[in-house]
């Protein structure tokens, strides 16, 4: 029987998909598997490492099952997850704790404590600052800590027993792959020099390398052959540029989901708040990957459905929000929301600011509320685009993939609000195929991660922008864009009302 079957897998935020391919990018079927996010105090964001093994046997299995594919099939497997997800251990798998998930922001005091001693601004996101606050609070699971990893390199252990960093993540943290090691003056500035020693350097591979194949034990679990290959894959945003159809200079790649990141290649560095993860080939060699991210996009409209429509049918709630907000004007009524539910991540790094909506009145329906939910994130995400276009690439066509290409109607907002041609690929599930095209290439298919997008990628509609639309919206961008300088200060000091547990006299 042929191996001509490659499985991507796209580990989420709150969930994780599998898709099986052919090396054309030919696509059989996709089987999806929800897990838990936890949420023990206002900004911060846990998840049981435990619960992605079981999606992942899971939905491996049903998968198979629901399409007919045979384990004798599966050549290998690569996967796609979320970047600055801090998983603690030992050396035999075991977590100490939960995992830190990427848009948990406890650390944001630490974030602004290393950038005063080291002039490097991380998000608060990042490995660093996570252990920061690790070792300033719970110091025992600190300490008795023998790995300190994201959740793509605990996957990595899973799946062939092998401990390593992956340069595509560990750039986060300061990896720099062509000196091969993480800068020891940094971690000694911010009182971290014990941190280094634990992360999984015993290997290192890059996006498409070969890793090997499954341990014996992964392979009973997931109902497949030990010898199926292991390739590299990365954070899910980098391998879902490969899966849009971006593999060189020239369009902007979107991903949408419960945050937005814009990325683009480039062969020079565009933007350097942080030196200590500088350097090209992070994802393909000799180019830097720069981007630009908002942290709350479609997890404010899952919010919505969820805690203010009280809707829980969500694929009935999203078909009638589809139709209803067509006939809601361009601007939602005068309706303005900034989407900073979670903080900003750029272009202002402040994770003391929150989201809030203006100009509600008695007239205002839900669906205009809806309407400026969408109108507002895209709002944000033009803000990001802003950052391309002053550094001197214009911007006039993005690819885009993930949940907001289920709409229409958000994708026409996001064409008009920022006046630029959207290409959707056939196959929008851009994580699970970017895996796929890292499997091709660490099977030898194709000799270059390009070579492979070439093959494997197409587009089935493009979205032009309306310029009667953007006209109106170039208004409202403008008040959007003030909110932040005019409404910063209030903000901060109404957000520590909150954070100070109430003792109100110290705001």
């Amino acid at each position: 029987m042929e191996r001509n079957i490659l499985m991507g897998i796209d580990m989420g935020t709150t969930s994780l998909r599998v898709g099986f391919y052919d090396k054309d990018g030919k696509n059989y079927g996709f089987c999806a598997v929800d897990y838990e996010l936890i949420h023990p105090h206002n900004t911060w964001v846990e998840q049981r490492a435990g619960d992605w093994i079981l999606a992942l046997s899971s939905a491996v299995k049903e998968g198979m099952d629901r399409f007919h594919i045979r384990k004798e099939q599966i050549l290998g497997l690569s996967i796609g997850s979320t970047c600055c997800s801090v998983v603690v251990c030992d050396r035999n798998g075991k977590t100490h704790r939960n995992c830190i998930m990427w848009m948990d922001i406890r650390a944001a005091r630490e974030a602004e404590e290393i950038a005063g001693l080291t002039g490097e601004h991380l998000s608060a996101e990042w490995m660093p600052c996570k252990l920061l606050w690790l070792k300033k609070y719970e110091p025992e699971i600190y300490r008795k800590a023998e790995v300190f990893c994201e959740c793509q390199d605990y996957l990595t252990w899973f799946l062939t027993g092998k401990w390593s960093v992956n340069i595509n993540t560990a750039c986060n943290w300061g990896y720099n792959a062509d000196k091969k090691g993480f800068p020891s003056w940094f971690y000694d500035k911010i009182g971290l020099p014990d941190a280094i020693e634990r992360f999984p350097t015993d290997n290192c591979y890059a996006v498409g390398d070969l890793i090997g194949t499954l341990s014996k034990t992964c392979a009973d679990k997931l109902g497949l052959l030990p010898d199926t290959l292991v390739a590299q894959g990365g954070v899910d945003s980098s391998i879902g540029i490969l899966g849009m159809g971006v593999y060189e200079e020239g369009r902007v790649a979107l991903m949408t989901g419960s945050s937005n990141l814009t990325m683009l290649l480039t062969k020079k560095m565009m933007f350097s708040e942080s030196t200590i993860n500088e350097g090209p080939g992070h994802l393909i060699k000799g180019y830097f990957t720069s981007f630009r991210g908002q942290l709350c996009s479609n997890s404010i409209i899952e919010w919505f459905r969820r805690e203010i429509a009280k809707e829980g049918d969500a694929e009935g709630f999203f078909a009638h929000m589809e139709e209803a907000v067509k006939k809601v004007p361009v601007g939602s009524r005068g309706l303005l929301m900034l989407d900073y539910f979670q903080g900003n991540r750029h272009p202002y790094y402040d994770t003391r600011v929150r989201g809030m909506i203006y100009g509600l009145s008695l007239e205002h329906t839900q669906e205009d509320i809806y309407r400026s939910i969408l109108e507002s994130i895209s709002y944000g995400t033009e803000n990001l685009l802003e950052q391309y276009r002053r550094a001197g690439f214009p911007v006039e066509e993005i690819n885009i993939s993930g949940g907001s290409t289920n709409s229409d109607v958000f994708m026409q907002i996001q064409a008009d609000v920022s006046n630029v041609r959207i290409n959707v690929p056939e196959d929008c599930q851009s994580v699970c195929m970017g895996a796929a095209i890292c499997v091709t290439v660490a099977a030898g298919i194709y000799e270059s991660l390009p070579e492979a997008v070439k093959h494997m990628v197409r587009y089935r509609k493009v979205i032009e922008p309306n310029q009667d639309n953007h006209k109106i919206y170039r208004a409202y961008f403008k008040q959007y864009q003030q909110i932040y300088p005019v409404m910063k200060e209030w903000m901060h000091k109404t957000s520590d009302l909150w954070q100070n547990g109430g003792n109100y006299e110290n705001t």
